[in-house]
């Protein structure tokens, strides 16, 4: 008996226009059909070093040095185990996390969690604008907000790149990640970090609830802070939703099977890249800028931060700064991809509608500007105000992320739904004790900003 949810003709699949589109070879060796699979974990793992959760790394290190890098580590255990729970989910059901809620849940907790999705989308959203826009004023001197309103452009950058094919926008952003990898592995290196201190920051130390505070956060806070930013909603639904573009043979239990171990591998190397990202900033952050965490709290502090003798020491130079600004600027445009691709499949899958992309990009961009605007006409477009609207919004991600993490878990474990290939028990455990540790700490987190 299948145990897979098969769409009939009258239902959309997720993606359509690339669900199903990846050919993968049938028999092959390990490597052979790795490289066939491998490609959605990037767009996945873009989520996990967007421009949101640079600040908080990088003043984690400078507040505390090398100790919140075990945070940074117990995050990515945490965001791999979810993420496999959302692959796997679309693979054996065919349908993405929205599909899934729109379809088993009640009619008023389908709408509701739809609002409250689609307003972290926006809040997803809000980060992406800003910190393109800073990373465009920063690199060219273009006015902020007119930097800003560029990023409207970047609705009609994906619609060009999806006909290309999904394999080519998979290489796009795996570029731009390498890109982010290796600017940030010249800026630690040359920042000369202590390799002790680093393997020691690794182990978990009961000094991070020391309530003792270095500048505006203690220990606690900034941890609180790495793990909020760190497991995003809106990458349950892509992965659910993008672990489909893999061509699988539905009649053959062993290729269904092969294809969760495949998505897995996928998810868990980009996932261990994305660690390594916030771990050098974090490292960055804590051998270059150790005490000067009030002087590097915002993207355009850090960028002239890179080039000032008297915050980075010898190593200060123009040459860091650009490459800090391309970097901010990749990160934004990597964002914005995986961003659109989110957007489609949230409101096709809770609402069964079907609007052009750009339509659906367009509404979710200018709603994200709207408090971009709203805080220009009030502050005059002053950047510690936009940075601050960046806090926020990472606040509004940690309290929408239960309502995504809560249904993932309950469709994965359920044996009706997922037949043989539900969580094992200690993996549902597991899972729900992770889901109630995050639920909690991300309301401790939003009381201390508040």
């Amino acid at each position: 008996m299948k145990t897979h949810h098969s769409p009939n003709s009258a239902e959309k699949r997720s993606l359509d226009e690339v669900n199903q589109s990846v050919d993968v070879p049938e028999s092959a060796s390990f490597w052979q059909s790795l490289r066939a699979f491998i490609g959605p974990g990037a767009l996945v793992a873009v989520g996990y070093m967007d421009p949101g959760n640079w600040i908080t790394s990088v003043v984690g290190g400078a507040s505390y040095k090398y100790l919140l890098l075990s945070i940074v580590l117990i995050s990515s255990l945490m965001a791999m185990q979810l993420q496999q729970m959302a692959g796997k989910l679309g693979i054996v059901t065919r349908q993405d996390l929205a599909q899934a809620t729109a379809a088993h849940l009640p009619k008023w907790l389908r709408y509701g969690l739809f609002v409250i999705i689609e307003l972290a989308l926006m809040a997803t959203d809000l980060a992406e604008v800003i910190g393109s826009g800073i990373a465009l004023h920063l690199l060219f001197g273009w006015p902020l907000m007119v930097a800003i309103f560029t990023t409207i452009l970047d609705v009609f950058l994906l619609l060009s790149l999806m006909k290309l094919g999904f394999r080519k926008i998979e290489a796009i952003v795996s570029t731009l990640i390498l890109t982010i990898l290796l600017i940030f592995a010249y800026l630690t290196l040359i920042s000369h970090p202590s390799i002790t201190g680093i393997f020691k920051g690794f182990v978990p130390s009961p000094s991070i609830f020391d309530v003792h505070q270095v500048g505006a956060h203690t220990k606690l806070t900034l941890a609180l802070g790495i793990i909020g930013a760190t497991v995003m909603p809106h990458n349950l639904y892509l992965h659910s939703s993008i672990s489909q573009t893999r061509r699988v043979d539905y009649d053959n239990p062993m290729a269904i099977r092969r294809a969760i171990r495949f998505m897995t591998w996928d998810s868990n190397i980009q996932l261990s890249l994305a660690f390594v990202v916030n771990s050098l900033l974090l490292v960055l952050g804590a051998s270059l800028f150790y005490g000067h965490a009030s002087k590097i709290s915002a993207f355009t502090q850090m960028y002239n931060a890179l080039a000032d003798p008297t915050i980075a020491g010898s190593v200060a130079s123009g040459l860091l700064s650009t490459l800090f600004a391309v970097a901010l600027l990749a990160s934004g445009q990597n964002s914005t991809i995986t961003g659109t691709l989110t957007g489609q499949i949230v409101m096709e899958g809770f609402l069964n509608l079907r609007l052009p992309q750009w339509a659906i990009r367009l509404l979710t961009r200018l709603l994200a500007l709207l408090p971009v605007m709203l805080a220009t006409l009030i502050w005059g477009g002053q950047e510690k105000v936009l940075d601050q609207l960046i806090v926020y919004s990472q606040v509004f991600l940690s309290l929408a992320l239960p309502f995504s993490i809560f249904p993932l878990i309950y469709f994965t474990s359920s044996r009706k739904l997922m037949g043989g290939y539900s969580n094992a028990r200690w993996n549902m455990v597991t899972a729900y004790l992770i889901a109630s540790l995050l639920t909690v700490l991300n309301l401790k987190l939003i009381i201390d900003l508040l």
